[in-house]
Formats: structure tokens, C-alpha cells, sequence
């Protein structure tokens, strides 16, 4: 599936404006020219200072991803002037080999690092992110220069990121340096180089990026702390790759995928395909967001397989890599469970770190848990403006066989060009995700005959599609695409309605305590289990806030027979369309108690600092559930 560019979307709604906000935001204030904090910290003199190992340059880089899709989607003027003037301002501090970092020059990747006592996060060296923000640097310069092909300086943004790959191929190929030895988490820090890597042989065809490429990957799978290709197809879970810290892990999928699309080699996709699997079986809360923080040390490590704690964690950062993984996949596959995980973690875990403002975000989210805005310097704040800027591309594509894919609902337009149709818009009207009926008109510059896929939610039980006045028997499998093929005319209308009833979730904390027999063979034992129960509403996660006004969690017993006759919803309010007040509330009639009203994830307790969210309910014993009522079913 070929995805829109940004600029041939404009979503509204829900997503929409978040877009703004991010623009408004984070992409407008946080770097506005060479003296910004995060810009200044590249400045010669600071950086011959430099011997402390930090990540912050890495906010650069992001910066420039994220603010120039903003700019190539909305042609800000102001947006164009600041990434001009940031871009050029970095390019000419780039050194002559190619270095374009914040470390001192005997700290810098290109030499062997002194050696760090061993430590849970495998980090060889005290060195750590050199790599880490010089991956990001490419893929802000090469988003730049798409952006701005027009540019005379344009030319300039590639040359800089091709240095930067030039740099990395020697350092690895001639300088005796191994990719592993200069990143945390077993080399999984600096591994994730394979993106950026793969982007350039993309961009420029030239062989020795594909060859960069290929080198880090049998580094990675050579080091056995990590062996990334080896693990995966030998059906290792997510957790058990390298430290199975989730944002490198996810990032460096999204670089073996790319690898797979230039070169085609199955394994690549095969490996993919089951730590995906993996992810999405075992490691994302309800909406949609790769969690940790059970029993480990680190609170953005994933979890064992199984194991279930109601206030774990969601860091943002990883969000942003499950959101560009599935991404991918969607690309190269065209199958709709990418784009189902794409709406869904949108629509939940990216909605629910961001502060309307556009500018603050949280750096760890919680099922349930206080909303806590982080700091001005802390990764997620970056990778949570990238990850909105991600949504317009994926919402719409071309199949290989020219359909036009509906992947994502929400209010919006889109311009889609066809070969040997030509130009085809699309307006989506809806009050979605708050509403199951979706509206699509439908305008090509002729009548010609030619397929949209609609994308049928996994969720959806119900659904009925119309065509102007035109009830339709069409093939609507949840977890696919409906195919509408057919002479289409300037103004024809489509009508989707999904049933949206509330849903009940259970879910058992089935925590899992690692250790060894004597024969050496891991061994996993149950240490706990207690039930939980939570309500989705077509893709949104709903949560309450402090019960009582008070309590951080209660134990709620439910009505005998079928429990979802406890959920009411209530009414939209009077005259709100697409905003996001029209989001309908749920109330949970216990009977006993007072009932419990949910609102959706993104916005329970209030979208403000200090808020808290609760998502799951503790479940009273013997409650009459059956013992087949699981996460995700209802």
C-alpha cells in the first residue's frame, strides 16, 4: 500500500486537532532558532566540554522529522523559516568526517570507549548515545529535504545526513568499531542506526547505505546478549530480545522491516511478523500503548509474558515506534490489523499523554494512575510530537492494484491521485470515534470505475454500508477491508454504520516470578492472580476518575447474568458535532453503590497535570463472569 503523503491529508476531528496543537505547540515554541536550549547544546565550545554521556541531542533531530511533516502538510511559513534556519545552522557545524554530535571529541563514537562495569542495562561503554543522536539527525535532515525540494538548500540537508551515513559506514566497516559496543540495552541503543541507514539507500540508491545497512544488523544478530534476527525467528518473546527494553526493541523492528521493502528478503519480514505478534499478544495495555514496569527495574522494559499490573506503565517514546512500526507494515503489506493498531493506540495512549496545549506531554502513562506532565528536556515530549505527525500519512492509501484504502475515521479530506483516473477527493464527515456512522463523499475529476476499501474495524459486529440510497450486500469482515468496486461519479456518498455498544474487558493479574531449576531451564511461576475489569466503546479506552472523588481504586461487585446491562450511556450534549466535548460518557449501574460514570481515556479526570485516570476496576470474586471472558473479548 502506497501511504498519502501529509500534504495530501487534512484530518479534522479528534486528530485534527491534535495536529494543530502540536503545531501551535510543541513544533512552534520548543525550538525556534539556533538558540534554543536543545540547539545550543551543539555549539563547539559546549561540546569540547562535553564528556558526560547524555541523550539530549536526540531532540534535534526529532525536532526536524516532526516539524518538517508539519510544515509539508500545512506550508507555515513560520515553521519553514525556523527549520531553515535550525537545519543550517547545524549543517555548518557539521566536521568535514562527518560528525554532527554534542560529545568532546575523544568521546565521540568513532573511538573505543573506556569499558563500564557490567549493569542490568547492558551499556558497554560509558558512551552511549553518539549513535543514538546522530540516527536521528538523518532522518530529520532526509524529512527536511522532502519537504523542501524546492529549497536551494535543500541539497545541503542531504549531503549532511549522507556524511553522517558515510561516517557510520567507516567507523563500522574499516574502524574496527562494533555497533553494539556503542549503545545501552546490549547494543539495541545504537542498533537502531538500521533505520536511518536503510532511509538514506532509499532516498539516494547509493549500494553502501543497503551495505551499512546489512553490516549493523549480522553485528546485532552476532553479539549474543542480543541476536536479534536469531531470537526472533526462533520464536523469542519480545522481553527476551536483549534487555527487552520496548522503544529500542520497536525501533529497531521498524528498521528490519524497511530492510525487508529494500531488499526482500523473507527473514526479515518473518522475524518482524513474530515479535509483532508478540507485542500485540502480550505487551500493549488496552489502548493500544507497549507497556513495562512490572517487577523490573526498569519502568520501559517489557514485561513477561502474562503479566498484568493496572498501574504499569506506557512511555510515550515507545508509543511513537509501535505507531512508526505499524506503520511500515501497513506499507508493505496492506493488511488492516496494522491500521487498527495505529487508530487504536492513537485515539487512547498518544491522546492520553498530550496536554491540549500541544506542548506538554507525559513521559510515562498509566492504566491507572495520576496524569503527570514531565519536564522541558525528557525525551517523550519529542517523540510524542513526531508520533501526531505520523497520523495523516496513514490515514488514507493506494493498494498495488490502485484501490483507494480508507485505513482511519475521523472528519477529514484527502486528495488521492490514480493512475489513469486521475485526481480523486475524498471527504470523511463524522462525529467518530465518539459516533459509528461515517459519511465518505466521494469526487473524482470523471466517472470512472475504480475500488475503495473500507477498512472494518476488529470491533465492529455490526455494519451496515450504503451508496447514495443504495443498501449494499458487500463482504464487511471485522479485522478487514470491505471493497466497494464499482463506476463511481462526482458526488456519490458512501454510508458506513458501525454498532458501537459499550464493552466489558476482564483481565487477570497473572503475575510471573522468574528463576532457574537446577538443571539451569527457566521456570516461571504464578504468584498472584486477581481480576480486573474495564469498558471500551468502539476504539476508545473509557476510564473514571478518583472514585468517590477520593479512592485510587475500588473493588466493584457485578449484577448476576449478563454485566454489560450495567452500562448505560448517556446522551451526547445538545448541538456538539466533532468537538471533543461530544464525547458520550458511560455510566456503571451497580446497584448497590452510587453509579460510576466513565469518560473516554484520553480526557477522564481532566486533561490537565495532576489528574488521575483509573482504567481498571478491581473485580469482586465470584462474580458469575465466565471463565472465557478475556481481555480483549467480549
Amino acid at each position: 500500500m502506497r501511504l498519502l503523503s501529509s500534504a495530501q491529508v487534512q484530518l479534522g476531528g479528534l486528530l485534527g486537532a491534535a495536529l494543530d496543537a502540536n503545531r501551535r505547540g510543541r513544533l512552534s515554541r520548543f525550538i525556534t532558532g539556533p538558540t534554543s536550549p536543545a540547539i545550543a547544546i551543539f555549539d563547539p565550545a559546549r561540546v569540547l566540554a562535553n564528556r558526560e554521556g547524555d541523550w539530549y541531542g536526540e531532540h534535534a533531530g526529532k525536532w526536524l522529522y516532526a516539524a518538517a511533516k508539519a510544515y509539508a502538510r500545512t506550508q507555515d511559513v513560520s515553521l519553514s523559516e525556523q527549520l531553515r534556519s535550525v537545519a543550517d545552522h547545524l549543517v555548518a557545524l557539521q566536521g568535514e568526517e562527518g560528525y554532527l554530535g554534542t560529545y568532546a571529541p575523544e568521546r565521540r563514537f568513532m573511538h573505543q570507549q573506556p569499558p563500564k562495569p557490567q549493569s542490568w542495562d547492558g551499556a558497554p561503554s560509558a558512551r552511549t548515545w553518539d549513535i543514538w543522536t546522530h540516527s536521528y539527525l538523518v532522518l530529520g535532515l532526509l524529512e527536511l529535504h522532502k519537504a523542501m525540494p524546492d529549497v536551494p538548500s535543500s541539497a545541503r540537508y542531504l549531503a549532511a545526513a549522507r556524511k553522517i551515513g558515510d561516517l557510520c559506514w567507516y567507523t563500522l566497516s574499516e574502524g574496527g568499531i562494533n555497533i553494539t559496543e556503542l549503545g545501552n540495552h546490549h547494543g539495541m541503543s545504537a542498533t537502531v542506526l538500521l533505520d536511518p541507514a536503510v532511509e538514506l539507500y532509499l532516498v539516494t540508491g547509493e549500494r553502501r547505505y543497503l551495505s551499512l545497512a546489512l553490516l549493523i544488523l549480522e553485528q546485532a544478530d552476532n553479539h549474543p546478549p542480543l541476536a536479534l534476527l536469531s531470537r526472533a525467528l526462533s520464536g523469542a518473546d519480545a522481553a527476551e530480545i536483549a534487555t527487552g527494553k520496548a522503544y529500542q526493541l520497536a525501533w529497531n523492528l521498524v528498521g528490519l522491516t524497511k530492510l525487508h521493502k529494500a531488499t526482500g528478503v523473507a527473514l526479515y519480514r518473518e522475524a518482524v511478523d513474530k515479535l509483532w505478534l508478540s507485542i500485540r499478544r502480550h505487551h500493549l495495555t488496552l489502548g493500544g500503548g507497549p507497556w513495562g514496569g512490572v517487577a523490573h527495574r526498569s519502568r520501559e522494559v517489557f514485561n513477561a509474558p502474562g503479566a498484568f499490573q493496572a498501574q504499569a506503565y506506557v512511555e510515550t517514546c515507545s508509543t511513537l515506534a509501535w505507531l512508526q512500526l505499524n506503520r511500515e507494515l501497513l506499507a508493505i503489506s496492506g493488511e488492516a490489523k496494522y491500521a487498527e493498531e495505529i487508530e487504536r493506540t492513537a485515539y487512547n495512549d498518544l491522546l492520553g499523554a498530550m496536554a491540549p496545549n500541544g506542548e506538554d506531554w507525559c513521559y510515562y502513562s498509566f492504566p491507572n494512575g495520576r496524569r503527570v506532565h514531565t519536564t522541558y528536556w525528557r525525551c517523550c515530549k519529542s517523540s510524542g510530537a513526531m508520533a501526531v505527525e505520523e497520523l495523516p500519512a496513514a490515514a488514507y492509501g493506494v493498494t498495488a492494484e490502485g484501490a483507494i484504502a480508507v485505513n482511519l475515521y475521523g472528519p477529514g479530506l484527502a486528495s488521492v491521485q490514480l493512475d489513469g483516473i486521475g485526481a480523486v477527493a475524498l471527504k470523511q464527515c463524522t462525529g467518530y470515534p465518539f459516533d459509528g456512522q461515517i459519511r465518505l463523499r466521494v469526487t473524482p475529476d470523471q466517472t470512472a470505475r475504480f475500488n475503495i476499501q473500507l477498512r472494518i474495524p476488529a470491533w465492529a459486529q455490526q455494519v451496515r454500508i450504503q451508496i447514495n440510497d443504495e443498501q449494499l450486500s458487500v463482504a464487511a469482515t471485522p479485522g478487514s477491508y470491505a471493497e466497494l468496486d464499482r463506476d463511481w461519479t462526482p458526488g456519490d456518498r458512501i454510508t458506513m454504520d458501525l454498532a458501537m455498544p459499550p464493552v466489558l474487558h476482564r483481565k487477570a493479574n497473572r503475575n510471573v516470578q522468574e528463576s532457574l531449576a537446577p538443571d539451569g531451564s527457566p521456570v516461571r511461576q504464578q504468584v498472584l492472580c486477581h481480576e480486573y475489569v474495564a469498558i471500551t466503546r468502539g476504539p476508545l479506552v473509557y476510564a473514571t476518575g478518583l472514585i468517590d472523588g477520593f479512592k485510587t481504586e475500588e473493588s466493584i461487585r457485578l449484577p448476576e447474568g449478563d454485566p454489560t446491562q450495567a452500562l448505560s450511556l448517556l446522551p451526547l450534549i445538545e448541538g456538539k458535532g466533532e468537538d471533543e466535548d461530544a464525547a458520550p460518557a458511560i455510566e456503571l449501574r451497580l446497584g448497590y453503590r452510587a453509579p460510576i460514570t466513565f469518560w473516554p481515556y484520553y480526557r477522564a479526570g481532566g486533561r490537565s497535570d495532576g489528574s488521575w485516570r483509573l482504567t481498571w476496576l478491581s473485580l469482586a470474586p465470584d462474580t458469575g463472569f465466565s471463565s472465557d471472558f478475556e481481555h480483549g473479548n467480549t
